[in-house]
């Protein structure tokens, strides 16, 4: 992911174009992370190392979204929406 790329999501989800500490940004931030991975291993099967990264990536981002949804429902299914992660 290139930094204008962060940045883009940072504006998207976060308060403003610095507040990439939101819960929300974190998640979107995450999520892309996840998603380029999953494409890196259509191509690289055997690549475990990289794939315990990922395990752990989503282990984070589960975290991230139970303390999401404990705090606030609302912004919870809104980010669950947007991101289109099932749940």
């Amino acid at each position: 992911m290139t930094r204008e790329e962060r940045l883009e999501i940072v504006k998207k989800f976060g308060a403003n174009e610095k507040d990439s500490g939101k819960t929300e940004v974190q998640v979107a931030i995450l999520t892309r992370r996840i998603n380029d991975l999953t494409e890196h291993f259509n191509n690289h099967k055997k690549d475990h190392h990289s794939r315990r990264g990922l395990m752990m990536m989503v282990g984070k981002r589960r975290r991230l979204l139970d303390y999401l949804a404990d705090r606030d429902i609302a912004r919870y299914r809104a980010v669950i929406k947007e991101l289109n992660i099932r749940k």
